[in-house]
């Protein structure tokens, strides 16, 4: 993965602010940094050493802590920092599907996710306020350990439900064994289209119910 991959993982450009070119000199003007963003919203960059008229290429080795050159990349990754922190939008996870459902849970159930393992940075939970438990988890996995013939990276929704409906639903192509949790309550769904949006978030809603501790609630819900 390369720098500006990286720092600008999961974020995209706000289109009303950002701009296509950026450039900055550091480290007393020895330094010129060239960041360029493509209309698809692909970040490169390029850092000149201005002494030499040429590109600083130990920027891009690894394994240079404790070098001038970390200095270097310090100062550059600083720049593309602030350059995503005041132009870009951030998106909690890859694929747009990932994205909206994720923003009708915020705005139905106030549920922002929480990115809860530094190892699975791309997992991300659900939690009813009220009792504290999980409702629903959005999970960045490897396709074939959900679906055979599946690869590549995907984003699938982990959602609980009553047993009964599960076995209903495992026998439709669009549901599969839960991913990582228990399969007798939990179940699957690949965010890759197959199913629509508002069909995705009657069993979300579901899912919100089965995790309220007042039972009282899930019926008058």
């Amino acid at each position: 993965m390369s720098i500006e991959s990286d720092i600008f993982k999961r974020y995209v450009p706000n289109w009303k602010k950002c701009k296509k070119k950026y450039e900055k000199l550091f480290l007393n003007d020895s330094f010129k940094a060239v960041v360029k963003i493509s209309k698809t919203g692909e970040v490169s960059g390029t850092v000149y050493d201005i002494e030499n008229d040429d590109e600083f290429l130990p920027l891009r080795v690894e394994n240079n802590e404790g070098s001038f050159a970390s200095k270097v990349k310090n100062e550059y990754e600083n720049f593309l920092i602030d350059i995503r922190n005041n132009y870009f939008i951030k998106n909690y996870f890859i694929y747009p599907q990932s994205n909206r459902i994720t923003q009708l849970i915020i705005e139905k159930y106030g549920s922002y996710p929480e990115f809860l393992w530094e190892k699975f940075d791309g997992s991300g939970i659900f939690r009813n306020q009220d009792s504290q438990k999980w409702y629903a988890g959005i999970l960045d996995v490897e396709g074939s350990k959900i679906k055979k013939g599946k690869s590549g990276i995907i984003e699938v929704l982990d959602i609980k439900l009553d047993s009964a409906e599960i076995q209903e639903l495992l026998l439709q192509p669009e549901f599969h064994p839960a991913y990582h949790m228990n399969k007798k309550s939990w179940i699957t769904i690949i965010l890759d289209e197959s199913l629509s949006d508002n069909k995705i978030m009657e069993l979300v809603h579901k899912s919100y119910l089965l995790s309220f501790k007042n039972k009282k609630i899930r019926c008058s819900s």
